[in-house]
């Protein structure tokens, strides 16, 4: 096997599971960037707006 060919298969191998780990990741930032109305905070665990106490 000639290091092109070992360099092309890694390559090949790599790139799409790194395309893979951004896309799994994607919803997480998404949902962490989300607004909530005024008096609300973002509760990541449940994934909705809990009202602020205080």
């Amino acid at each position: 096997m000639t290091i092109k060919t070992l360099a092309a298969a890694v390559a090949l191998t790599i790139i799409p599971a790194m395309g893979f780990a951004y896309e799994c990741n994607y919803g997480k930032q998404k949902q962490a960037s989300m607004s909530c109305a005024e008096g609300s905070v973002y509760d990541a665990e449940s994934g909705t707006c809990q009202p602020t106490t205080g």
